[in-house]
C-alpha cells in the first residue's frame, strides 16, 4: 500500500514560488538580496537614507562598480528607492522601500546569527 500523496494547491505554490526550480524568477531576487554586497547595502540602508558616497564609505571593500550594480539590482527588485535631485553636482539618495525594510529585517536576522556564532564557525573551520 502506498503512502497518500500530499497535494499542494497551485495557489500555494505560486504564492511561495518554486525557488528550487532553475527557471524560477525568485532565484534572481535571492541572488540579489543574499549577495555579499546586497546584504550589506540592506543593512546600511536599514539605518536610514544614504548617498552613494556614504554607502561606499560604510561598506568596506566594495568597488564603485559593484555598489552601483547592487543598487540597480535592489532597485529593480523594488527593495531600494533611488531619488535624484536636480542640482549640480548631482545628488542622489537611496532609501529602502517598505518591501526593502521587510527584506532588511530578515537579512539582519541572518547577519546577527553569523555574528553571534562566529567563534563556533571559526572553530569549525579550524578543525
Amino acid at each position: 500500500m502506498s503512502a497518500p500523496t500530499t497535494v499542494v494547491p497551485l495557489s500555494d505554490r505560486v504564492r511561495r514560488g518554486e525557488l528550487l526550480s532553475a527557471a524560477c524568477p525568485s532565484r534572481d531576487v535571492l541572488r540579489h538580496v543574499t549577495s555579499r554586497w546586497g546584504v550589506l547595502v540592506l543593512l546600511v540602508l536599514a539605518e536610514g537614507t544614504q548617498r552613494f558616497s556614504g554607502l561606499r564609505r560604510r561598506i568596506g571593500g566594495v568597488s564603485e562598480k559593484m555598489l552601483a550594480q547592487t543598487l540597480q539590482w535592489l532597485e529593480g527588485d523594488g527593495l531600494v528607492d533611488r531619488r535624484e535631485f536636480p542640482v549640480v553636482p548631482p545628488h542622489v539618495e537611496y532609501t529602502l522601500t517598505p518591501l526593502g525594510v521587510e527584506a532588511a529585517e530578515r537579512v539582519r536576522g541572518l547577519a546577527d546569527w553569523i555574528e553571534l556564532n562566529l567563534s563556533r564557525i571559526m572553530t569549525a573551520r579550524a578543525d
